[in-house]
């Protein structure tokens, strides 16, 4: 704790999130999924302090638990509706800048808050987070504001992670064109061995962290998906999850994918305008293609 303490005086963030997943996957041994997430209750931001235009939703889980999301519209004819699922740290008011910018593209975004974060109510865990993501589709699916829209699904960290295993259960959604993944990594237990190797302090820990059992592992759920396009982004700078689960993942699926190489901090992705260009692009293009067949 005073090592954390003093990590975040010093504002070292990457060792602060090396630290975390260290605790993370700790958890995951012991059984304790609830560890995977870190969520903030705090909202920093509303959308309007952007200058965005939004409502302020409450889903309700399959279990009964209340989940918090924000609905970024967009002025005319919407081209699409994004699913935005983000990392396992704060809540959708410190990740909304990651596609705060779509909506004046022409496409709408529903940022989900997982239960536990922001003001989503519950405690984070899997398998139950995979309920909130089925809580947000329903709503997409049917919401007057996008149930005749193209569907995609963004995902970032953990987010995406989470997306490429939920997603194989959506493969029969008319409405889902396609599937966005930036910095996912391959399975739990891969991921929490390279934390491990980290630190001397957990290096003897890689082994048995590594040996993590393979329930909703995000390659697993790549290759079940069939036909749906995914656009995967990973960073050759990312510190955080190796970049060599990019082509892994690719490898994982069957069907059209575009590999992106990026540069810069894991998950700063769309703070750079190439990597926006080169996803709307993917969007349009897979409405067009026939890859999705827009909901009646």
């Amino acid at each position: 704790m005073k090592r954390l303490v003093a990590l975040l005086k010093n504002g070292d963030r990457l060792q602060i999130c090396r630290i975390v997943l260290l605790l993370s996957f700790a958890g995951i041994l012991s059984g304790c999924t609830g560890l995977l997430f870190f969520p903030s209750k705090e909202w920093v931001q509303k959308p309007d302090s952007l200058g965005l235009d939004y409502q302020n939703l409450e889903l309700i889980a399959a279990d009964g638990t209340p989940l918090n999301a924000w609905f970024l519209p967009v002025s005319g004819k919407a081209r699409g509706s994004i699913l935005f699922l983000h990392g396992n740290a704060e809540n959708i008011s410190t990740h909304i800048h990651s596609v705060r910018w779509l909506p004046a593209a022409g496409y709408q975004v529903l940022l989900l808050d997982y239960r536990g974060f922001g003001q989503s109510k519950g405690h984070p865990n899997l398998p139950d987070v995979f309920l909130d993501i089925d809580a947000a589709m329903v709503w997409l699916n049917h919401a007057q504001q996008s149930s005749a829209q193209p569907l995609y699904i963004l995902g970032q960290s953990i987010g995406a992670s989470l997306m490429l295993y939920a997603a194989s259960q959506y493969t029969d959604n008319r409405a889902l064109c396609a599937l966005i993944s930036d910095a996912a990594f391959t399975r739990y237990g891969a991921i929490a061995g390279h934390v491990a190797k980290q630190s001397w302090l957990s290096w003897p820990l890689q082994f048995p962290l590594s040996l993590f059992g393979r329930a909703y592992d995000p390659i697993d759920g790549v290759s079940s998906l069939g036909s749906v396009p995914i656009l995967f982004y990973h960073s050759v700078d990312d510190e955080i999850i190796p970049f060599n689960y990019l082509d892994q993942l690719v490898a994982a699926h069957s069907g059209p994918s575009q590999r992106v190489v990026t540069s810069g901090p894991h998950t700063a992705t769309f703070f750079f305008e190439e990597n926006r260009r080169i996803l709307l692009e993917f969007l349009s293009r897979s409405a067009s293609s026939g890859a999705c067949n827009r909901a009646h």
